[in-house]
């Protein structure tokens, strides 16, 4: 099964998302590779990585508008994997026994395929469709 996926990024959330772009890109030489604002979903996502998306994995940087402030045990998000066709993925992954935490569908505010699995240490996967 490993052929069928790619790493794609992982994300953490950010108390102040310049502060943490300037770290990732100043202190550790990453670039600013794109951003998203997204007003209705009050947050802002911001992408940092080494190389381009389509050959690097790379770090999103969530800012959730009005949270200045995360515990340590709530700042990891989840893990992404790009897959080509994520309805016979999730189906493949669920008869192999893994918990699926949401079902494929788009995204809230957009329309990328998602759907969310989840470890056995209770860490979401988030599954991305690729074509």
């Amino acid at each position: 099964m490993s052929g069928e996926f790619q790493y794609l990024h992982t994300m953490i959330r950010v108390n102040d998302l310049e502060e943490s772009i300037a770290f990732y890109t100043k202190l550790l030489g990453m670039k600013e590779l794109r951003r998203t604002d997204v007003p209705d979903g009050k947050y802002t996502l911001a992408f940092v990585g080494y190389g381009s998306e389509k050959d690097h994995t790379v770090l999103e940087l969530t800012y959730n508008y009005g949270t200045d402030h995360y515990d340590q045990g709530t700042a990891f998000g989840h893990l992404a994997l790009g897959v080509a066709d994520i309805k016979a993925t999730v189906e493949k992954l669920r008869a192999a026994g893994a918990k699926i935490a949401r079902e494929p569908g788009p995204v809230k505010f957009g329309t990328t395929v998602i759907a969310f699995i989840e470890d056995p240490n209770g860490y979401k996967i988030e599954l991305i469709e690729r074509h």
